[in-house]
């Protein structure tokens, strides 16, 4: 259950937030600034292909990260046709009893898969469907997973490691079923391989295949009423782990359960006997076998006795040795120690279904210094931070009590911090709103204290506030610890439908006498987020899209509207084809409304940026603004870049224009993830094929 070292390989380990683990050299590394160095006048590397044909005519995925744990002796790399006459992707259904570990210490893992795979929605936008090994067979396979907002593909070949003909890990009871085997391989392959899966947190898979929100919870501090506790959250859509972290790592204690293993918790019923109602929870241990036995265990349980044939039909028991049993709600509170829960923030269940899932809203923001960052309430510069409105109508459904709160849990995740080599402590306030404004004063704050808060501020990448309050209006504060520490965040808000969460509008000049400056500059640069839809569908396509050209045209019309007016004669059509094309998932050369909705999150942040910067209200940076300018948007550089910079950005008097600067960080931000996305084990230096380098210097 506990994350533990990862085994010793020929790659270093990654850390807990592998996805952003990379070189945390004060600047870029060296390697990295070689590469920055080569192709800084050219362009990123897209996502494109990463392998070749086989001899067969297969994928073959060159680029999966082999470890030592495949490279024992009688190690064998076979196709699932190899393995049994007829394969097939899914066999009857993806369900929970699909899962038998295997040599990883991954069970972490699996428990994520038995509890994703009852929720098809979300399996299916992890494991797409159409795939199987008959129609259209080429040897590649294609899952998603969530990181940072949005869902990234990852594609692998069917080539799976085994010895005397057998998988050497995760396999399906039915010999001729390979999706979960195909998912953990993905999954490898995006934490930089099999080794990276030898032990973790269940709540990093949570997060990584449901997009959902994970807290860790200590199961002798949940509410005395554990059952109606367990039935609000599976009635949310809550995936729920648990496991006992004493003893000896996956040994078992007297009644089956096992140490520090991670089991998925699937069901609370409450179960009618012989002598009245007993309250029931249903555990999967991914093992596929190993199970409780205890009172109401599958072999062993007198207790099922005393309940109905049809009561137990209803229920779906089964009795054999699977790994799903049953226990009472006391028992599991004895056996059992942590609870990882991951609420979830999208599901699109069936009519009729009891699932009434959260609503959730998610807001990226960035702390910037001077500006965004103004630490904790115990300085003087709180009133600084981003605002969030808050408001709360909806009272809780489903819940048993006759309490009249709103229910809710908060988000606050850091972005990239990993990938800059800086990690922030973070917190998340929560107080009442003005009876007048969405926004608080730095005189409101004094005046008021916070309803919630974080115990503590925590280094965590995520930190999960959780908690109810009455209807009403508030505000949410994302901190850092200290004032002007720069970073960006991602916080999401899940509640009952009908509540909200919304960025405060920041007071009028007039009322903010005591503040020295706006703490988001680009609102009198450029037209509001709802100004913005209207400019997108002015300017897109017919079919909703928008195309360089587009795209020209609409930062034009949006620059000369504000304190920014003039700029926009600096704008390049080639400026507006790179930001096309580097915010581009697909390859097309166009931006569908999402995509531009991230592109302009990503402009508002630099135009406060450049707007700080400009000291002289020239519109364009000065040479010696350039460096701090890019460390504040946390992409610190050397001199050798920097020179690069110089003679590749600027204009002829050593000046970069609004419109260039944008360019210029679009560029240097992508051309960054793309290395350290080519970059899977964190070495510093990649390798990509003849196609690739040209993929990367053309496509621009």
């Amino acid at each position: 259950m506990r994350k533990l070292s990862r085994k010793s390989s020929s790659s270093p380990p990654l850390a807990e937030d592998d996805a952003d683990s990379v070189c945390s050299d004060e600047l870029l590394g060296s390697q990295s600034r070689l590469w920055l160095t080569d192709i800084m006048t050219r362009g990123p590397p897209p996502v494109g292909d990463v392998s070749a044909p086989g001899r067969d005519g297969l994928f073959v995925d060159h680029y999966f990260p082999v470890g030592e744990l495949e490279l024992q002796s009688g190690v064998r790399w076979k196709r699932p046709q190899e393995l049994c006459p007829s394969p097939q992707f899914i066999v009857n259904g993806a369900t929970r009893l699909d899962i038998c570990q295997g040599k990883l210490s991954d069970c972490w893992l699996l428990s994520t898969i038995a509890s994703l795979s009852m929720n098809q929605y979300l399996l299916n936008k992890v494991v797409p469907l159409g795939q199987s090994f008959q129609d259209g067979y080429n040897g590649c396979f294609t899952f998603r997973f969530w990181q940072y907002g949005q869902w990234e593909e990852v594609t692998v070949d069917d080539l799976l490691p085994t010895k005397d003909n057998n998988l050497i890990y995760l396999s399906s009871p039915d010999r001729n079923e390979f999706w979960s085997s195909l998912l953990e391989k993905a999954y490898a392959k995006l934490k930089g391989g099999y080794r990276a899966l030898d032990m973790g947190f269940p709540h990093e898979a949570m997060v990584d295949m449901t997009g959902g929100v994970a807290e860790v919870l200590t199961i002798a501090s949940l509410p005395k009423d554990l059952p109606a506790f367990l039935g609000y959250l599976l009635s949310k859509g809550a995936l729920i782990n648990c496991g006992n972290c004493q003893g000896p790592l996956e040994q078992r204690n007297e009644l089956g359960i096992m140490f520090r293993h991670a089991y998925s918790l699937t069901a609370v019923e409450k179960v009618k006997t012989k002598y009245g109602s007993v309250d029931l929870v249903r555990i999967l241990n991914p093992w596929g076998n190993t199970e409780w036995e205890g009172p109401w265990s599958d072999m062993k349980g007198a207790e099922w006795n005393t309940v109905s044939i049809e009561e137990q039909k209803r229920l779906n028991r089964v009795s054999r040795e699977d790994g799903e049993f049953w226990m009472s709600v006391s028992d599991f509170r004895q056996n059992f120690e942590l609870m990882e829960v991951c609420h979830l923030t999208d599901t699109d269940d069936e009519p009729g279904s009891s699932v009434v899932p959260w609503s959730c809203a998610m807001h990226h923001g960035n702390w910037v210094p001077s500006i965004t960052a103004g630490g904790s309430p115990q300085g003087g510069f709180f009133w600084q931070n981003p605002q969030f409105y808050f408001t709360l109508s909806e009272l809780d459904s489903g819940k048993a009590d006759s309490q009249k709160t709103c229910s809710f849990v908060l988000a606050l995740m850091q972005k990239h911090q990993r990938r800059r080599g800086v990690t922030l402590s973070t917190a998340l306030h929560i107080y009442p709103a003005h009876p007048k404004n969405t926004y608080l004063s730095p005189e409101d704050l004094s005046a008021v204290r916070p309803v919630l808060y974080s115990p503590q501020y925590s280094p965590r990448r995520e930190v999960v506030l959780r908690g109810s309050l009455p209807p009403g209006r508030y505000i949410i504060i994302p901190s850092t610890t200290e004032p002007n520490q720069e970073g960006a965040f991602l916080l999401r808000v899940l509640t009952e439908k009908g509540n909200a969460a919304i960025p405060a509008n920041k007071p009028a000049l007039q009322d903010i006498s005591t503040i020295k400056e706006l703490s988001y500059p680009h609102q009198t640069a450029l037209p509001s987020s709802i100004s913005m839809k209207q400019l997108f569908e002015k300017h897109c396509s017919s079919k909703g899209f928008c195309k360089p050209v587009h795209l020209h045209n609409l930062l034009t019309e949006a620059i000369k509207g504000g304190v920014l007016a003039g700029s926009e004669k600096n704008l390049a059509l080639e400026h507006c084809k790179s930001l096309v094309v580097l915010m581009d998932s697909q390859d097309i050369a166009q931006l569908n409304w999402s995509e531009f909705q991230s592109l302009w999150d990503k402009i508002k942040r630099w135009t406060d940026i450049f707007l700080v910067f400009d000291k002289n209200k020239t519109q364009r940076l000065e040479y010696q603004e350039v460096a701090p300018a890019l460390k504040a948007a946390g992409i610190p550089v050397d001199d050798l870049v920097l020179q690069l910079i110089g003679l590749r950005y600027t204009e002829p008097d050593m000046t970069i224009s609004y419109p260039g600067f944008l360019y210029l960080l679009m560029k240097l931000e992508t051309m960054i993830y793309k290395f350290h996305a080519f970059d899977v084990v964190g070495m510093g230096t990649i390798a990509v094929s003849y196609r690739q380098w040209l993929q990367m210097t053309m496509y621009n």
